[in-house]
């Protein structure tokens, strides 16, 4: 592996993180108080080639690797502290290619480049009311019909709901199928017949919406099934394996800019006649909080360098090498960014705590990332313990 990045990928990193500070910085406030990416934003994203930016070229996208859109997510989790921002990104990225990876060629050429120019959201639809990761279990079904499928059942705790049903577009959808036959992965607009949609109310990353779709009978043509028939379960968990690695490089975007802020405020205040900076307590604990966002920042990219090298390039050999970097990276991120927000609030003590410093957008956030958001930290313990040591000790699907 190549530590040191390409002529090509530092000009493009460089570029976005123009974009972070030139339209994500001064639109982030707005962001979280308006609950909602102002369309202006995503049209920049476009013309910079930031959505679904693996999406092969032929359907819209950059086509870029999985370094290059890890690259890209920590500049966007940098710019937009809310992580609003990010999470859209990341869904567009991540099940954008699972989509160009496995989707019919009439669906790819149908939803593919309006994604790609902002101008049509796609999520992911596993989670249930009735259970989160434990997806094995779902209620939500798919039945085969003579030109399709028809979806019965409901999803909760869905990014992009609003989005999909205001903008278009919607969710790969995780079904069980009725004839005992396994899963099916399916795209289902949102606005179809059948459906209806309800919005949550969030704690943080309030521009992007969280809410739930109930499905009633809602037909889905053949064209928008994933893969083969019953066997879409393992499709959404390499999607997952893609996307959770761009989660973890926005919350390694988060990290660095909250510890910058927090240096730059230890370095000028004063307190007992010195800088804060001056303090070992407080000395200390910054230097500690910089190793641990290196030591994950280069855990990520690694785990971004094993998607080129295997997954991306359509390789099975290495999954589990694979899988046990994604799952070790998403354990780990989320919890460094949000210790490093939450430690640099205390450093500015009262001042934390208020909406004028800025630091409690990137708080609510990421915690976001900590509880659930593309599989929670437990369930990341889950696999690397099945990987580990093995399905007979850790016997989780």
């Amino acid at each position: 592996m190549e530590f040191e990045l390409s002529d090509e990928e530092q000009a493009f990193q460089a570029a976005v993180r123009k974009f972070g500070d030139k339209v994500l910085r001064p639109n982030e406030r707005k962001i979280d108080s308006e609950g909602r990416i102002p369309p202006e934003v995503l049209q920049e994203m476009a013309r910079l080639g930031l959505l679904a930016m693996p999406v092969p070229t032929e359907y819209g996208g950059l086509g870029g690797s999985a370094v290059l859109t890890e690259l890209a997510a920590e500049e966007i989790g940098r710019g937009d502290f809310s992580m609003a921002t990010a999470v859209f990104f990341l869904l567009e990225a991540g099940w954008g290619w699972t989509l160009s990876q496995h989707g019919t060629e009439e669906a790819k050429r149908e939803i593919l480049p309006p994604v790609c120019q902002g101008k049509a959201f796609l999520g992911i639809a596993t989670t249930e009311p009735t259970g989160g990761s434990d997806l094995a279990h779902m209620r939500t079904t798919s039945t085969r019909t003579s030109d399709g499928f028809s979806v019965r059942g409901e999803k909760a705790f869905l990014s992009g709901v609003e989005e999909a049903r205001t903008m278009g577009g919607g969710h790969l959808t995780l079904t069980k199928s009725t004839d005992g036959k396994g899963f099916n992965f399916l795209y289902v607009p949102t606005t179809a017949a059948g459906n209806s949609t309800q919005k949550f109310q969030n704690m943080g990353r309030m521009g992007i919406s969280t809410g739930a779709i109930t499905y009633s009978d809602t037909k889905v043509p053949r064209k928008y099934l994933l893969g083969e028939e019953g066997h879409g379960f393992d499709l959404a968990l390499e999607g997952f394996t893609v996307a959770r690695t761009f989660v973890s490089a926005a919350c390694i975007g988060a990290a660095e800019r909250a510890l910058e802020t927090g240096i730059a405020y230890i370095r000028e205040r004063q307190a007992f006649g010195q800088p804060l900076g001056k303090f070992e307590g407080i000395q200390f604990e910054a230097v500690d909080l910089y190793a641990q966002i290196e030591a994950v920042k280069w855990q990520c990219r690694r785990a971004a360098w094993l998607l080129d090298k295997y997954t991306l390039a359509g390789d099975d050999s290495h999954r589990s090498e694979v899988v046990k970097a994604v799952a070790s990276v998403k354990l780990t991120a989320p919890p460094v960014a949000f210790e490093t927000v939450k430690r640099v609030m205390m450093w500015y003590g009262a001042a934390g705590y208020t909406k004028d410093v800025g630091l409690e957008l990137g708080l609510r956030g990421v915690m976001s990332y900590m509880v659930g958001a593309e599989g929670g930290l437990n369930i990341m313990r889950i696999i690397l313990g099945r990987e580990l040591l093995g399905k007979e000790f850790v016997p989780y699907r």
